[in-house]
């Protein structure tokens, strides 16, 4: 909110083309700040110092080098490999460090000579080769599990498991996300081999309604961003990429690598819960926001600035049966009931990550379903004469990540399971044992297991011989080319310091801020209720009331306090009868029946919605609706009766209040469709977006316009 009067006209409106001038300027004092840009920091490594020590650990001493016993001095000329664009950051903590002229290496198993693998002048497929043959069985095993980050277990985890790859599912500041991982990353270097460790999180740069298992544990420690509903309804390509290329120098600087993000998959099931980490309904324009997301989260390709994506949940996790919950046994099945479904909606955003080069895919937990299943897939994918699908979860269905993604689709990285399909998520293979899971998914095509920290069942799958060791190799190959090319064999390190500084940055939050206004759509103003200009703010008597289940009150009085503080104009009453106007802003959640029947998503006891409240207020007084669309939520009871309706996606308050008066003129459009009523929910087909439906499926307001995706006003 810094500086806004600049951007504002004379009327009180926020001048879009002085908008796009000082986006234009500040993109130009940050360099490529908004683009890819060299990293803030270098590694100090080079110095007489490290000389002396690259000679003792040629002639076999073991020898460390860091930025703790070293200087700048003595560093190559610019022009030379080894202090030019060829030459990467070399750091080591605990090992040797080996120099050869002026380039300097990594004795990774301190053997006091450069070994391929440790040679960065060779290509990574060379590299791979060396490797993967100094690799025990158990080492193999150890790299293929994906766990939860565990403090407690850390030494054990590296030591003795050999796990490599971890996900942080805690919020600490960027500074502390460095020092861990600085720490864990001198206990990987420390093993025989030296081979570092991988972090990875689920998205950490939205406000979310809550913080989930699986989907989002952590917020507010990065620039903060609206919700990716929120990023689809800007409509922006180039902000997408600005947000992605923001988040990837934040994450990489704070010692994360991979993303386990984002969700490319088309939402075609409006009671599905997960709606709110997809991009929407269009799998047309899901696939542009893919293509993005992966250039600028990896760049052309990866690099020791990257941060590897996992997009998910292939084939798509949108068709979900009544929007139940595929983490649990009821919501499994996945089913196509729309003839060429699969081909048209589900699978484009896929392929456009994949042309994008992403570095990983992550296979849904759903069983794709026969019954009630039209034709999806080509008949020689087919089971037999009768059966399309094989019934069997994602991680398991070859036909699936074989057939389609690899062969089909051209996919050549990895597939990277979702967690707990080994246990109690193992939908379709129950009665197999833990030996056979192994097998037969990655036999499949799984080629990580995901929330698993116990690699003995696969070691035991190799000793029983149901899975040779050498069937291992292509998964351990392609997980340690990802590594070589994050540049982690080289320099695994970052600056905590420095991690927080880019962290704090105000340009990342001011152009995140411009995402926050840029997504909030203006569905209805029929009654020219808004924006409230300085002159209505002047005889206006607003009351505030937030909806939001048990959270409702906490949130009303944060809401009234918001104001206050940024616009100390506005005369808030604390009762409706002092009221001439009423701001109310519904923020609903989908509520799973306790009988996993269906889901709810209709505004009421069970969203969160007190709808007798809501009609009251609106009865009373002029009424500006604001409903946070996670969901496509049936809200035929309360639009009619308000004077003016705002859909946000998860924004901060200060960016609803600039459009509500008029600072900023609203720009946003709709991601998903608004159904008509709760019949048009239980009619819809699971596979087909709103907008596609074959019936009068969409709301329809009382000025004639219908809610659907790509909707939104502005003022006049």
């Amino acid at each position: 909110m810094h500086g806004r009067d600049n951007f504002f006209d004379r009327g009180g409106h926020k001048n879009l083309d002085s908008f796009c001038l000082e986006k234009k300027h500040r993109k130009f004092k940050e360099g490529t700040r908004l683009s890819k840009r060299p990293r803030y920091f270098r590694k100090i490594v080079m110095s007489s110092l490290v000389s002396s020590v690259a000679a003792a650990a040629i002639a076999g001493g073991a020898f460390a080098a860091s930025p703790s016993n070293s200087s700048s001095g003595g560093n190559p000329p610019a022009h030379s490999n080894a202090g030019g664009k060829k030459a990467p950051s070399v750091e080591a903590h605990v090992k040797p460090i080996i120099k050869i002229g002026q380039r300097l290496f990594k004795d990774l198993n301190a053997n006091g000579k450069l070994d391929p693998y440790e040679d960065w002048r060779l290509s990574t497929e060379k590299r791979v080769a060396d490797l993967l043959p100094r690799m025990s069985m158990e080492e193999k095993a150890g790299i293929m599990q994906i766990t939860s980050l565990s403090t407690t277990n850390i030494n054990d985890y590296i030591n003795n498991r050999h796990i490599r790859y971890l996900i942080i599912r805690d919020n600490p500041t960027a500074s502390e996300l460095a020092t861990r991982a600085n720490q864990y990353q001198e206990i990987a270097e420390k093993t025989p081999l030296g081979i570092p460790l991988v972090f990875t999180s689920n998205p950490r740069n939205h406000i979310n309604e809550q913080n989930e298992f699986g989907i989002s544990e952590a917020s507010g420690q990065f620039s903060t961003w609206p919700g990716t509903l929120g990023l689809s309804a800007t409509r922006d390509l180039d902000l997408i990429r600005d947000f992605a290329e923001i988040a990837q120098d934040e994450w990489r600087s704070a010692g994360i690598q991979k993303d386990y993000g984002y969700q490319i998959e088309t939402a075609t099931e409006p009671r599905w819960r997960r709606i709110s980490g997809t991009f929407g309904e269009d799998p047309a324009w899901n696939a542009k926001i893919a293509k993005e997301l992966v250039l600028g989260f990896q760049g052309e390709e990866l690099s020791s600035q990257s941060v590897a994506q996992t997009v998910k949940h292939f084939p798509g996790d949108g068709a979900v049966v009544k929007g139940l919950d595929p983490h649990n046994e009821p919501g499994q099945y996945a089913t196509y009931p729309t003839p060429g479904s699969l081909y048209k909606y589900q699978l484009p955003p896929f392929q456009a990550a994949i042309d994008a080069g992403v570095s990983s895919v992550m296979s849904y937990y759903n069983v794709p379903k026969n019954e009630g299943s039209a034709e999806q897939l080509p008949r020689e994918l087919w089971q037999s004469e009768t059966q399309q699908f094989e019934e069997v979860a994602g991680a398991y269905n070859k036909t699936i990540l074989t057939d389609l993604l690899r062969e089909r689709m051209g996919f050549k990285g990895y597939v990277n399971s979702d967690s707990g399909v080994l246990t109690n998520r193992d939908w379709g293979v129950h009665n197999l044992t833990i030996e056979e899971k192994f097998a037969k998914a990655i036999d499949a095509g799984t080629n990580i297991f995901s929330d698993n920290n116990d690699p003995s069942g696969l070691i035991s799958a190799v000793n029983k011989g149901l899975i040779k060791e050498k069937d291992l190799n292509p998964s351990v190959s392609q997980l340690l080319t990802e590594m070589f090319n994050l540049g982690l064999f080289e320099d695994p390190y970052t600056d905590p310091t420095e991690a927080q500084k880019i962290a704090s940055s105000e340009t990342s939050q001011a152009r995140a801020d411009e995402a926050h206004l840029k997504s909030i759509t203006l569905l209805r103003n029929n009654q020219g209720m808004l924006p409230l200009t300085d002159e209505k703010v002047a005889h206006t008597k607003l009351y505030i009331e937030v909806f939001s289940g048990n959270n409702s009150a906490p949130r009303t009085e944060a809401l009234k306090k918001q104001i206050v503080k940024e616009d100390p104009t506005v005369t808030i009453v604390n009762t409706l009868s002092e009221a001439n106007a009423a701001l109310v802003w519904l923020r609903p959640s989908p509520f799973e029946f306790p009988d996993n029947s269906t889901v709810d998503i209709k505004l009421g006891t069970n969203t969160g919605i007190d709808v007798a409240k809501v009609k009251q207020i609106e009865a009373a007084v002029p009424t500006t609706l604001v409903i946070n669309m996670t969901n496509p939520w049936v809200i035929d009871e309360v639009e009619p009766a308000s004077a003016a309706v705002v859909a946000t996606y998860s924004v901060k308050s200060e960016a609803l209040l600039d459009v509500l008066r008029g600072r900023f003129n609203p720009t946003g459009k709709l991601p998903i469709t608004i159904p008509a009523n709760q019949e048009a929910v239980e009619k819809n087909a699971s596979d087909v977006p709103g907008y596609a439906e074959k019936f009068d499926y969409t709301y329809t307001n009382a000025a004639g316009d219908d809610y659907s995706f790509g909707f939104g006003l502005s003022y006049k």
